[in-house]
């Protein structure tokens, strides 16, 4: 496939691509990347100018067929990034260089691994490492022209993190998330049987809690949760993040939309108590062969009802359904007891001016070595045996 016929275009709005073309270069069902979640973040206005994400999608074509696509967002913050890097634009801001706008490639509020470079399954390997170089060019030349500050690509699939690690000019961070590993266990009690004996106990201990409380659970998806399962939701969803004095980005009509489009994709978590009053809900989704664990709310505090909700019965649910991997999120080392186990995660960036070489080196340094020292500690408190 000659690259002279390859048209690079930028799109503002993912709803200027094509659906099917764009989720035939998406691997494994892996519902962040489906053209309907993206378009639903946009339509409705979790995205774009009023949180910061302005859509900016690099779509690939070759006469009228899309061979590639990257997200990419305009950035004004680094809100919902989960790659932290505040001191980053202090230091910009301190040798009077702007640091926003710069810009990503990411799943908004999404903390969840997968591709970034998206291409076709018809292309040879030797035109996909052709394409992934020259979009990556694109890339930088359009940050470059448009004054941003860099691009940042978080929690790229192994692969594509590697390839970008060997690319000039790209600069790496380590961070640390916990990950569930399904070894083909046939139910719950196989996977307690892996466990010491203190840490199964105490697993059993807090579902026996739930269970003596009166709480039912309701394990739902896009085709059986109702609309005013999806009303409560996200007044949990809104509650969590007001709790905390922090900003919720996502809206009731974006989850239905997901839902509907998502059917079997979506999982949602619905606790009620003795009255049939829902009291809390854990919203997940799912791929072709891992959960994701995305939010989390509650109208009253439940002793242990978060675990439930949110680890065992995603646990139970991946079981169930023979997928290979449950990703419950972001941080938490309460998650190692529960069968959890520390995996190390990389981010790539590029930057258009780079006034702190030395320094910025240094501290990336530090950063992987704390990284695999923390990463070395939490996995000497694992609790298979």
């Amino acid at each position: 496939m000659a690259t002279h016929h390859w048209h690079f275009e930028f799109h503002q709005r993912i709803g200027e691509i094509d659906a099917i073309a764009w989720n035939q270069l998406v691997k494994e069902n892996d519902p962040f990347l489906n053209h309907h979640f993206l378009h639903a973040l946009e339509v409705h206005e979790c995205v774009g100018e009023t949180f910061g994400w302005l859509p900016s999608h690099l779509a690939v074509y070759q006469d009228d067929k899309l061979i590639g696509a990257v997200p990419l967002y305009i950035k004004y913050n680094s809100y919902g990034e989960f790659v932290f890097d505040h001191t980053w634009a202090q230091a910009w801001q301190q040798v009077g260089l702007p640091y926003y706008p710069k810009l990503v490639t990411s799943v908004p509020y999404s903390p969840v691994t997968g591709q970034r470079f998206l291409t076709h399954p018809d292309l040879s390997e030797n035109d996909c490492v052709t394409l992934l170089t020259e979009m990556l060019e694109q890339i930088e030349v359009f940050a470059s022209q448009h004054g941003m500050s860099g691009w940042h690509c978080l929690f790229a699939e192994k692969n594509q993190q590697a390839w970008l690690e060997s690319q000039t000019d790209i600069l790496v961070r380590h961070d640390c998330h916990f990950h569930w590993f399904n070894q083909d266990y046939r139910n719950f009690d196989d996977f307690l049987a892996t466990l010491t004996a203190k840490k199964r106990k105490n697993i059993l201990q807090e579902r026996r809690s739930i269970q003596q409380s009166g709480m039912q659970i309701r394990t739902l998806n896009g085709h059986t949760a109702t609309a005013e399962d999806w009303t409560i939701f996200s007044e949990l969803y809104v509650k969590t993040f007001t709790d905390k004095w922090s900003t919720p980005t996502l809206n009731e009509g974006f989850f239905k939309e997901v839902a509907q489009a998502l059917p079997d994709q979506t999982v949602l978590i619905m606790a009620e108590d003795t009255s049939g009053q829902s009291v809390a809900g854990a919203l997940m989704y799912r791929s072709d062969n891992t959960l994701f664990g995305r939010h989390w709310g509650c109208f009253k505090e439940v002793k242990n009802l978060h675990f439930e909700a949110c680890y065992y019965q995603g646990i139970e649910y991946a079981i169930k359904h023979g997928l290979a991997l449950f990703e419950p999120g972001a941080g938490g080392e309460h998650k190692i007891a529960r069968g959890f186990v520390p995996v190390k995660t990389r981010s790539a960036h590029w930057l258009t001016v780079n006034p702190f070489t030395k320094s910025l080196q240094n501290f990336l340094t530090a950063e992987k070595e704390a990284t695999q020292a923390y990463c070395e500690e939490c996995s000497q408190h694992v609790p298979y045996k």
